[in-house]
């Protein structure tokens, strides 16, 4: 999310709160968030496609609440109000084409009125029979989450990324041979998909509580949160948005002070350590291991800072609106070990792959026919899950890599951590080394993160190993 986008929104939401926002709380967040996902859609060399990609992800968002709806639900006269202003909206923006000769809510003009009319009406058609004729049940849910996971797996990897963008300019008429894996940049896919699977999977489970379609909508696209997470839970999100909000006067208080700390975060101090954080082109360049250290404490220092701006940023507007959204960070870098610092890293993440994927594996090794040995189990799902953890930021080596390295540091830590406790002296026990233990165990988690920093930021992992041998004085 750009400067302008950010105070764009924060006086909107400003405006909102002091004016009707109260008595239409619902209404003009759906409006708003929906309006949102255009407006913030960066422009993309294939004609059409900042039109087209933000309205797959409210029809992916339809859909999805359609999979996990009870048709008795789905018939309320407040969801019908709601898939016609959604259309309307749809509509709305794409004949904008004919007030201007540029985009107005969209980088770029929209298509032809005549070719968007088509596609909507397919959709419509499309939800009234799924909405009639289905259930949720578990096949069309697996199948939902396989489509998204595909889809995650299309927009992450560089030559499936290619082979659509040629595949999507051979269909409006452009050059395939100029297409790259950047052309496809489907704003907020990411944290959408694993927001739909969450509620996917806790249907399956029947956890998830029924929710109306414009609740479903805010949630899923919420504008503080939708590009940057945290990954909220629905029944967590839909309780605030269902409760009366508090006193405007604290939620400003406490919104302004969030929001102003990750502007500073993020435009003052992670931009600033941008200009000499790790890179491509310093790293090529640099022989000295006093330099190199300089350039990756620079980066973790940055990455840090960009990634719990945003987060303050996405925090502080929501609570301008009401809503308190989830922390996503809490001082990760002091924690004394590995497992720590994930648990206070991009927190909504990891408990999202801890629910969704590691317990239910380590469940499945442990209690099977023939259950895995603890050991093995331990292994298996702390790679298994840092390597996706990895994927999901692209599926390259160099994130491959990243996640194994953690995986692995986590997997040392939580053997050494049992070989070494019941064999601790005395010693360990008195005052010098309670406080002492913790800064050396924070100290080295800290330069375990911060090499592992490395391979996250550099693409090729030859340049990456040439900055490590770098920093451990090789040449």
């Amino acid at each position: 999310m750009t400067l302008q986008a950010i105070l764009l929104f924060s006086g909107l939401a400003l405006v909102l709160r002091l004016a009707w926002y109260r008595r239409t709380r619902l209404w003009v967040l759906m409006v708003t968030s929906v309006l949102a996902v255009y407006w913030m859609q960066p422009s993309m060399p294939v004609r059409n496609l900042d039109f087209w990609l933000p309205t797959a992800t409210l029809a992916l968002v339809l859909l999805g609440w359609i999979l996990v709806t009870p048709p008795e639900a789905r018939r309320e006269r407040r969801n019908l109000w709601a898939g016609l202003v959604l259309l309307a909206l749809v509509c709305g923006v794409a004949l904008t084409r004919y007030l201007s000769q540029t985009g107005i809510l969209t980088p770029s003009r929209p298509p032809q009125f005549a070719a968007v009319a088509p596609v909507l009406l397919g959709l419509a058609v499309l939800a009234v029979l799924l909405g009639r004729y289905t259930r949720p049940g578990r096949i069309l849910l697996s199948l939902g989450t396989l489509g998204l996971i595909v889809l995650l797996v299309v927009l992450k990897q560089p030559s499936l990324a290619q082979g659509a963008a040629a595949t999507l300019r051979d269909l409006v008429g452009q050059n395939p041979a100029l297409a790259t894996p950047l052309d496809v940049r489907w704003l907020g896919f990411s944290y959408l998909a694993f927001r739909l699977i969450h509620t996917f999977r806790d249907r399956q489970s029947g956890r998830l509580p029924v929710v109306s379609l414009p609740e479903y909508l805010v949630y899923a696209v919420f504008f503080p949160a939708f590009t940057a997470g945290p990954i909220d839970r629905l029944e967590r999100f839909v309780k605030d948005l269902r409760a009366e909000p508090p006193a405007a006067a604290g939620d400003f208080m406490e919104g302004g002070r969030r929001l102003v700390l990750g502007l500073f975060k993020k435009f003052v101090l992670a931009d600033s350590l941008a200009l000499i954080a790790l890179n491509s082109a310093n790293a090529q360049q640099t022989q000295s291991t006093g330099w190199m250290w300089l350039w990756v404490y620079a980066y973790a220092l940055q990455i840090y800072l960009d990634f719990s701006g945003y987060t303050d940023i996405a925090i502080g507007m929501a609570r301008l609106l009401g809503i308190k959204l989830p922390e996503n960070f809490n001082r990760p870098y002091l924690r004394p070990n590995l497992t720590q610092f994930w648990n206070n890293w991009h927190m909504t993440l990891t408990q999202w792959f801890r629910a969704y994927f590691f317990n239910p594996v380590t469940r499945a090794l442990r209690r099977g026919e023939h259950p895995w040995p603890p050991v093995a189990v331990i292994f298996v799902t702390q790679m298994a899950t840092m390597l996706l953890i990895g994927l999901w930021h692209g599926i390259t080596f160099n994130f491959i890599l990243w996640g194994l390295w953690h995986g692995l540091g986590m997997f040392v830590q939580n053997r050494w951590s049992d070989w070494v406790r019941p064999r601790l002296p005395g010693w360990a026990t008195r005052p010098f080394w309670q406080r002492a233990l913790p800064v050396l165990g924070a100290l080295l988690t800290f330069h375990f993160v911060a090499l592992g920093w490395v391979w996250f930021a550099l693409p090729d992992p030859a340049l990456s190993w040439h900055v490590l041998v770098t920093l451990l004085g090789g040449r």
